[in-house]
């Protein structure tokens, strides 16, 4: 059968959560722009567990922005969908199933964007979200009277004037917006283009105040792994255990982190936050942000190339390997951590790195090292040189796990065009594709075949790093020694090394 609100009676799988009958009668607070599964594997779970607890009591109107995919799966599945939770916490493991109730409708903008309109009508209405993917926050120039305009924020501008004639340009009917697309200061962006988008299409002076001081565009940070539908053999052994059939059934990880920019009136319109610890509304979400681009992204970066030439294709592998962990570990507390450029207390960064260390070791997350390792250099360089810089500031001791990462990052980079225009590297016998938009500057330094050569050539590329990295006290010639000994003995065996002497300390 089916999953949908008919057949709920008949599902009786133990430990399964159903939504009770009363959460359907839930008034539309929310007005989503996406269907993807980070929204239905985040903000929809949290709007969904609040709603299980009575604290938020409010459903969730989605619009279908885009022409791909169409919304018949939610249509025919009375928008439930089955969240299939799996992963490690503070060192235990989760395995959660819940039927997920939160969706009322998904309605398509290029098919009923007049029912979309209708939606800003609504007295109930509290919440914007989207996630239309970093492009979808952009300027356009764009006529609001279309139907549908073409953009995000013209269809979001749209809706707001339509409010804004339908209330009379109440104050009290303003909406708290909140994009989670994955740039910095999404709100404040969306807000100026939205703001832009009013002057272009001449709308009156009245609401451009309305607009201004009536509703709120939040920052936020979102952090988490919703990889979506689950593998075919992992799909066919949930419908067999649960009895039903769902095409919307979606897999996340355990971790799940919102933190969003607001006071203490967002925090009350978003009520939701109350019923989970990964919520987090504050004034400044900064040090979540430096927290994952530094512990999270710089720590996957900075032991890609380690993990990879060490012959793990994945990040659960690496994580089965003791000296690979013990490595990973003392990276990020004892260099990473110190050398974060935000005033971060050591309390806060250990519990982040545990908190990453258990995502590391998710078996059910399929993460390979190749795939992190795309546009190695400019992640590199957003991720770790200003990582890199901050150390230097602060001490003149030569960061040597940074040495080793880079070291690595160097000997993977040691590629040359194949016969498919693609650059290549090799490893062990075994070719790899690297993907770089700087590539060709490592294919020509790696053509003296000379490891010293190679990282003078590489760290005084100012183009690359937008520093001289060869005016950094002892750490050039402490990558050119990572680097020979690499290719003398190999990854793995460094790697090795380094955890016996660590425990020999």
């Amino acid at each position: 059968m089916i999953l949908s609100r008919y057949n709920l009676k008949k599902i009786n799988q133990p430990g399964l959560i159903v939504p009770a009958d009363n959460i359907f009668d839930l008034p539309e607070k929310v007005l989503q722009f996406g269907t993807g599964v980070l929204l239905r594997g985040l903000p929809d779970y949290f709007i969904d567990k609040a709603n299980r607890e009575g604290k938020f009591n409010g459903r969730v109107a989605v619009v279908k922005s885009t022409d791909t995919g169409s919304a018949t799966d939610f249509d025919r599945q009375d928008n439930l969908y089955t969240l299939y939770i799996k992963g490690i916490e503070n060192g235990q493991e989760v395995n959660e199933q819940i039927i997920c109730s939160a969706i009322s409708r998904v309605l398509s903008a290029g098919q009923d964007w007049a029912g979309i309109l209708k939606i800003a009508h609504n007295p109930n209405l509290q919440v914007v979200i989207s996630n239309t993917t970093e492009v979808g926050i952009q300027l356009v120039q764009d006529d609001i009277r279309k139907h549908p305009p073409v953009s995000f924020p013209g269809k979001l501008l749209a809706i707001l004037y339509e409010r804004y004639k339908a209330f009379q340009g109440s104050d009290k009917c303003g909406l708290v917006i909140v994009p989670t697309e994955l740039i910095v200061d999404n709100g404040k962006k969306l807000e100026a283009i939205v703001l832009e988008l009013a002057h272009l299409n001449k709308l009156e002076p009245a609401f451009m105040d309305w607009l201004e001081s009536s509703n709120h565009f939040c920052n936020s940070l979102v952090d988490r792994i919703v990889p979506g539908k689950p593998q075919a053999e992992q799909l066919a052994a949930l419908e067999e255990t649960s009895g039903y059939q769902d095409d919307l059934r979606t897999v996340s990880e355990a971790y799940a982190l919102w933190a969003i920019e607001g006071n203490d009136h967002i925090k009350s319109v978003l009520s939701f936050a109350e019923s989970h610890p990964g919520v987090i509304i504050t004034p400044n979400i900064e040090m979540f942000r430096e927290l994952k681009l530094r512990l999270l992204n710089g720590t996957h970066t900075l032991t890609c190339a380690i993990a990879f030439l060490s012959g793990f294709e994945t990040v659960y592998k690496a994580m089965e390997n003791e000296s690979f962990l013990q490595f990973i570990k003392q990276l990020m507390l004892n260099e990473i951590a110190p050398a974060i450029p935000y005033e971060v207390d050591m309390d806060t960064a250990a519990d982040f790195t545990n908190k990453v260390l258990d995502r590391f070791r998710n078996p059910n997350i399929e993460h390979q090292w190749i795939s992190i390792s795309a546009q190695y250099s400019s992640k590199l360089k957003m991720r770790v040189i200003p990582l890199l810089l901050n150390h230097y500031q602060h001490s003149q001791a030569v960061p040597d796990y940074f040495a080793f990462g880079f070291a690595a990052f160097i000997r993977f980079m040691k590629i040359a065009k194949n016969a498919e225009g693609k650059f290549a590297g090799n490893n062990n016998g075994v070719t790899y594709i690297v993907t770089d938009a700087n590539a060709d500057i490592f294919a020509q330094a790696w053509q003296s075949n000379d490891a010293k050569t190679v990282v003078e050539t590489i760290f005084r590329n100012t183009t690359l790093w937008d520093t001289d990295l060869t005016q950094l006290p002892g750490f050039k010639d402490a990558v050119i020694k990572r680097l020979e000994t690499i290719i003398y003995s190999g990854t793995l065996r460094v790697l090795e090394n380094i955890h016996v002497k660590s425990l020999a300390r």
